[in-house]
């Protein structure tokens, strides 16, 4: 792969962590049970520990990391979440299982790049936790142990 090319990809999913950071807000700020909002507190923090972890690869290879702020798609992600959450703790949920799996699928298109090894172990660790916050999120939403 093209080094302007891996800076790009690698971008992409900085753009793609920013924004699930930002819907992450959205729905936290509308969750009632402290051991969910806890838990999505930490998927948060694990997306903005993509985006440094992303942002030092794209360094590495000469280039410039994108804007740690979202992107128009990050305030559609941003906006969509804050109208779902608005409804209940579901609705959040809802929002944020809609969220995940799109970044799963743009981390596992990703993981299947010819990167970089470093790089590649990188995005498998990224995509593991996107993995790991999807289940949780399907979790909840389908074994309530609360009454969402």
């Amino acid at each position: 792969m093209e080094r302007a090319e891996l800076i790009e990809r690698l971008n992409d999913l900085i753009k793609l962590d920013v924004n699930a950071v930002e819907a992450y807000g959205q729905a936290i700020k509308h969750i009632k049970y402290d051991d969910i909002r806890r838990k999505l507190l930490d998927f948060q923090d694990d997306h903005k520990n993509h985006v440094t972890s992303l942002a030092a690869v794209v360094r590495e290879f000469g280039g410039e990391p994108a804007k740690p702020s979202p992107d128009f798609k990050g305030y559609l992600l941003g906006g969509f979440t804050a109208l779902k959450s608005i409804t209940s703790t579901k609705g959040a949920l809802d929002a944020m299982e809609t969220n995940e799996k799109l970044t799963n699928k743009k981390y596992q298109e990703a993981a299947d790049f010819n990167l970089p090894s470093h790089v590649l172990n990188i995005v498998r660790s990224n995509l593991a936790q996107e993995e790991r916050h999807l289940s949780y999120i399907q979790d909840i939403l389908t074994n309530t142990r609360h009454p969402l």
